[in-house]
């Protein structure tokens, strides 16, 4: 019980703070109430209280609902109490997922998080695709074209946002579907929202191919010095970033006599040797 310095507006006698209320000790006046619980905003069900934690998962763009569903675990139960909560998990997840439109919804960002993760990425670009599923769905972009098209190219989109070295070969490796649906999802996707991509800089593939050949970081080096000769003259309009970028790393492999072949940096870049050789000539011809 604490005095405060504040006197009573009545007879200008001590106010005492009690619990949440101010009373005059003098008349008994209620001077103000606080019914607020400033505690912490938290409990405990453990034994002691070491573990303050009472609020479930982190709310995120990958789940259709932010993850504010709940969901009926398993548990060890046998007979007819296991086929109940059977017929209560089933009844809860027709009822969390209502409709059509949810249900492609959940489809779609459960092949985004598979895809992602079979990439290597991280979760900013899962969220970030997500998210734009979600836009196409709402501008009726998916009727009669395919999720998986649409999950892929999401994915694809958000590693070109965030200046992720990802080719649309790669993806479409650990994705369900094919070029062509990639392709075309991306190019509706592009036509109606407005995708703010760019022309791909061959410079973001220059660690990741040296890495997987096996280079130093003297070739790479000299391979951006190479990549920005091809740029300043040209040589890098129309042409596929990944061969260009493994067309330098390849020239400045040479220079230095590190061990390239056109066949090893070709497939590193998913590019054929003769597009390769193609930017390599163009690129050693101009000197």
């Amino acid at each position: 019980m604490a005095t405060s310095t504040t006197a009573c507006p009545e007879c200008e006698g001590r106010v005492r703070t009690e619990g949440d209320e101010a009373v005059c000790a003098d008349c008994g006046l209620v001077v103000r109430e606080d019914r607020i619980d400033r505690g912490p905003e938290w409990r405990s069900f453990a034994d002691d209280d070491r573990d303050p934690r009472r609020t479930g998962a982190p709310l995120t763009r990958s789940r259709h609902d932010r993850g504010l569903s709940t969901e009926i675990g398993h548990t060890r139960v046998k007979g007819r109490k296991r086929r109940q909560w059977a017929r209560m998990r089933r009844q809860h997840t027709r009822a969390r997922i209502s409709s059509k439109r949810d249900r492609n919804r959940v489809y779609g960002f459960t092949e985004i998080r598979r895809l992602v993760s079979a990439a290597g990425l991280p979760e900013s670009i899962r969220d970030r695709a997500c998210a734009l599923f979600e836009s196409a769905q709402d501008a009726d972009l998916l009727r009669g074209r395919s999720l998986e098209g649409f999950a892929a190219a999401t994915v694809y989109v958000a590693c070109r946002v965030a200046g992720v070295s990802r080719t649309r070969g790669e993806l479409v490796a650990d994705a369900k579907a094919d070029a062509d649906e990639l392709r075309a999802a991306f190019d509706a996707m592009n036509r109606e929202l407005g995708l703010p991509v760019g022309p791909i800089d061959p410079a973001e593939y220059l660690p990741r191919f040296a890495s997987e050949l096996d280079l130093g970081i003297e070739v790479e080096r000299d391979a951006r010095e190479y990549l920005s000769v091809a740029v300043d003259r040209g040589l890098t309009n129309g042409r596929n970033p990944c061969g260009v970028a493994a067309a330098c790393l390849y020239a400045a492999a040479r220079d230095r006599g590190a061990d390239c072949t056109q066949a090893a940096a070709a497939d590193v870049a998913d590019v054929t040797p003769v597009t390769l050789r193609s930017s390599y000539v163009e690129l050693r011809g101009e000197d």
